[in-house]
């Protein structure tokens, strides 16, 4: 059964205007949504990743599918930023993250290239897990692992992971969360 996901429409300064979009259809021009991303770091110095299923990933930035990423996803009506960081991780990972360990590092507003604009929202979480703890989300991510820095780095640039285009802001949270 389709389930329709709804969206809270946001103002250019990022407010609720109390409208929803229907996931799927054209945003009106000046319209945004939320879109958050997960980072979750451990204390060896390790950024958790995972890995989109192949058949997972057009977006108005590109094709996604069978990359390399980080947690993230659409806040759904009457989320919170916090709760749509918490709700991703667990649906794409299978794991709870304790909110008192999460930072809300950056928000910034981004238009795709079909005009679609939306608020992105980075969190950064202290997690620490066994891989074997993490629990894929089927058709959604494939993989999941520990990588450092420079490994998510060659990673980006060999194509592996979603380029600097998707997270445009990588090397500044890099400098802001040194490990």
């Amino acid at each position: 059964m389709y389930m329709t996901e709804l969206w809270d429409v946001l103002d250019a300064s990022g407010e609720k205007t109390g409208r929803f979009h229907e996931r799927g259809k054209p945003m009106v021009s000046g319209d945004y949504h939320l879109i958050v991303h997960v980072w979750k770091h451990n204390g060896k110095g390790q950024w958790l990743i995972d890995k989109r299923s192949q058949d997972h990933g057009i977006s108005s930035l590109g094709d996604m599918g069978g990359k390399w990423e980080t947690t993230g996803g659409c806040a759904i009506a009457r989320d919170s930023s916090l709760d749509a960081a918490l709700r991703e991780t667990k649906e794409e990972l299978g794991l709870d993250l304790d909110a008192a360990k999460g930072t809300m590092w950056r928000r910034t507003a981004r238009c795709g290239s079909t005009g679609h604009t939306w608020f992105e929202d980075v969190w950064i979480f202290e997690h620490d897990c066994l891989i074997e703890d993490i629990r894929l989300q089927e058709g959604e991510t494939c993989e999941a692992m520990w990588a450092s820095v420079d490994k998510i780095r060659n990673m980006m640039a060999g194509g592996e992971f979603l380029s600097e285009k998707f997270y445009p802001y990588f090397e500044d949270m890099i400098e802001s969360f040194k490990l």
